[in-house]
């Protein structure tokens, strides 16, 4: 399907807004999406899904993204990746995970208006409790759950909202359904601060 496409093929940096509130963790690059674009959660129906619901909400100023001068730009939101390299059937490895640690965490820091991380999945959900330990910050024990819409709160720290991955096998099953995203998304933008908000979602 895609044999006139010269691969991006390297490791994907995140992208969005620098001054964003809310910054999503995804998992890592699809095969045929970011591993081919270049850009995170673009040129696949994961993409399709978090644009056309970012865009509903006011902070995608289109619904969909196809390549990365497609002229998509995000306002009040950034996407990092747990893992930079599009992993063996689409299942990063721990020491796949282990080893972009560091990535995330720089990536992470650079964001100085960062309210709200929403991980996108349970990967990306130990990924971001690693990146508070890793911090400085404690956790509290026991160690808090991944679910969608759990959530965390700790001192001098963004908080954490958990949502299932924008995956088609969560989207295409309906354990994720759009009104399921909207709704988070609007908490995510109430925890983030007016700054964020142009319209709600949903």
């Amino acid at each position: 399907m895609y044999r006139d496409w010269t691969y991006w093929g390297k490791p994907v940096p995140g992208f969005g807004d620098p001054s964003a509130r809310i910054v999503f963790v995804g998992l890592a690059p699809a095969a045929h999406g970011a591993n081919r674009t270049g850009r995170m959660f673009t040129g696949d129906r994961s993409g399709d899904f978090l644009f056309a619901a970012l865009h509903r909400a006011g902070l995608a100023s289109q619904a969909k993204s196809v390549a990365r001068d497609d002229g998509l730009t995000l306002t009040d939101v950034f996407i990092v990746a747990t893992v930079r390299c599009a992993p063996p059937d689409n299942r990063p490895l721990p020491n796949e995970i282990v080893q972009c640690q560091r990535f995330l965490d720089r990536e992470i820091a650079l964001l100085p208006n960062r309210r709200v991380l929403v991980a996108l999945g349970a990967i990306a959900w130990d990924a971001t409790l690693r990146h508070f330990e890793r911090g400085g910050h404690a956790l509290p024990r026991p160690r808090p759950k991944f679910g969608h819409g759990a959530t965390l709160a700790i001192a001098n720290a963004p908080r954490l909202l958990g949502s299932f991955h924008v995956s088609q096998q969560n989207t295409q099953t309906g354990r994720l359904t759009p009104d399921m995203f909207d709704r988070l998304l609007a908490e995510a933008k109430r925890e983030a601060g007016a700054g964020c908000a142009i319209v709600d979602g949903g």
